[in-house]
């Protein structure tokens, strides 16, 4: 019976995925020469198709994301967080399908892709409100949320505080940090030639 089985026909599916790998091959030969880019485009759809979506998707859903995969992820995330970013946009970097994408990510984050973003502009928002004089309205935008308003909104939900007063208040304790770390350096050095005074003399 097996043998048999191995002198089937191939199912309609598989055939015309291998005259699809053929032609492709085709293309990227053809194009080599002539076309570089033409053959680069063509071996990169190869690729694509000779490693099937559901089989990664399998394997994701075992588990999460692979490290390569979060790594991947996390840096498109943190390159533009100043634009719109949506989840096929995201899930295509790996790529995955969209519902996939969002269980495996939020195995390996912890959380939605949503929230994930939304902590990762307010992370961004903190430290420009910390290391820049930008008002919160470039602050927001520059975080890829819509309006002050918006960051006003998203800020008080997840920090519990609203943002000019989270700057004040943490701009003014590194202001005194700095001011006690310069006091204590200062009398250290003021310090040092009184005792070099009252060494003994050889």
């Amino acid at each position: 019976m097996d043998s048999l089985a191995s002198l089937a026909p191939p199912p309609e599916g598989a055939r015309s995925r291998d005259a699809l790998v053929e032609a492709l091959l085709d293309d990227v030969r053809n194009a080599m020469e002539r076309d570089p880019e033409a053959a680069h485009s063509a071996a990169v759809r190869l690729v694509s198709l000779l490693t099937p979506q559901a089989a990664a998707e399998s394997e994701v859903a075992r588990g999460g994301l692979a490290p390569w995969q979060k790594r991947k992820v996390d840096r498109y995330l943190q390159a533009h967080l100043q634009h719109p970013l949506r989840l096929d946009t995201l899930a295509e970097q790996i790529p995955l399908s969209v519902s996939h994408f969002c269980r495996a990510f939020k195995e390996s984050f912890g959380t939605t892709p949503h929230m994930h973003i939304i902590r990762l502009r307010l992370e961004l928002a903190q430290r420009l409100m910390l290391t820049t004089q930008d008002p919160l309205s470039q602050i927001a935008l520059a975080c890829g949320l819509a309006d002050q308003a918006h960051l006003s909104k998203l800020f008080g939900r997840m920090v519990g505080e609203a943002p000019s007063a989270w700057r004040r208040r943490n701009l003014t304790d590194a202001q005194a940090d700095a001011g006690s770390r310069h006091s204590t350096a200062s009398q250290s050095v003021r310090a040092a030639p009184m005792r070099d005074c009252m060494a003994p003399t050889p």
